[in-house]
């Protein structure tokens, strides 16, 4: 094997790789920045927070209940969890784009093989793999979102450190766990920090895939292509079409963000009892009815589009700047 190869790959190829990565990865943490305000009411809104429930379902609402935020706590309310979010959101983002760069390359050699079902297999596939490694820290940003403060504690505010220490902890102080999971869980608590898991992975194939579908195709069709180099893109462009691309995947595969939000809280709500995505289904339904799966989505889609239009844009143009 030649000296300058790795598994295959010279070292250019891998420096591209890494560098795709970089390019992902500080997309991830800009594009988060930039809806951190409106990524915690929205966080309130999903879990049914009892005290933002009077807020949720109008976009008043949704401004009333960022100002209760900054007047309770000021700006460091409405950043609560955001060093959490960075933390994961790196390596997440570096991760998926990083994969998808490779799926794509390897399902879509040329612009010729290009078709939407392969778009879509390549963005599940780099979504699934991303969250694969990065979900623990996705847990623990939603538990600190979720935190308000209490009348017996006033002055609370919950760290990182507390954070992981309530759930690794949960329900080992009861003495009515009789079932399985609950057995599974005082077994081996590390799992505390993988509810919702499961529903994350099937809404993550159709956000993920659909995301970057609907980002190939419409390059494809609105960009210029000369010939079969890559779609020449400006920033204004990038932003739109990341934009678009966002609020599709957002309608799609919204209903499962909601049944995981709802999961990942369920330590808090419900600390000595395991709910299943059946479960917890069950319990949005009863509540709500099909509304339930959509609330807080007026909010989302305020969220989303400027999210994946600034995240799609920074990592184009990121590569563009090193050069990949």
């Amino acid at each position: 094997m030649p000296t300058n190869a790795i598994g295959g790959r010279n070292i250019q190829d891998w420096k591209a790789i890494a560098l795709s990565g970089v390019a992902g990865g500080v997309a991830g943490c800009v594009a988060k920045t930039v809806v951190a305000p409106l990524d915690r009411v929205k966080i309130l809104f999903q879990t049914s927070n009892p005290d933002f429930q009077k807020y949720a379902g109008t976009w008043s609402g949704m401004f009333r209940a960022v100002g209760e935020i900054y007047q309770d706590r000021g700006v460091r309310g409405l950043l609560q969890g955001h060093s959490a979010t960075l933390l994961r959101i790196f390596p997440y983002a570096a991760i998926k784009f990083m994969a998808y760069d490779q799926v794509h390359h390897f399902l879509m050699p040329t612009p010729s093989q290009e078709t939407n079902i392969r778009r879509f297999i390549a963005g599940a596939s780099a979504g699934t793999v991303s969250i694969l490694f990065t979900y623990p820290l996705e847990l623990i940003r939603v538990r600190l979102a979720f935190e308000t403060r209490s009348a017996s504690n006033p002055t609370f505010r919950p760290t990182l450190s507390h954070v992981i220490s309530q759930v690794y902890h949960e329900g080992k102080t009861s003495t009515t766990a009789s079932s399985s999971r609950s057995r599974i869980f005082t077994t081996f608590p590390i799992l505390k920090f993988y509810r919702g898991f499961s529903v994350s992975i099937i809404g993550m194939i159709p956000y993920s895939g659909t995301s970057f579908l609907m980002w190939g195709f419409l390059r494809s069709h609105f960009l210029p292509r000369p010939s079969l180099e890559t779609p020449k893109s400006t920033p204004v462009a990038d932003l739109a079409l990341g934009g678009l691309s966002g609020a599709v995947a957002q309608t799609v595969s919204y209903p499962f963000e909601i049944i995981r939000r709802r999961m990942q809280v369920g330590g808090i709500i419900s600390p000595d009892q395991w709910m299943s995505w059946k479960d917890t289904v069950q319990m949005i339904w009863n509540k709500n009815g099909w509304r339930g799966f959509y609330v807080g989505l007026s909010i989302g889609y305020v969220k989303i589009v400027p999210m994946t239009a600034v995240s799609y844009a920074v990592w184009e143009w990121g590569k563009r700047f090193l050069n990949v």
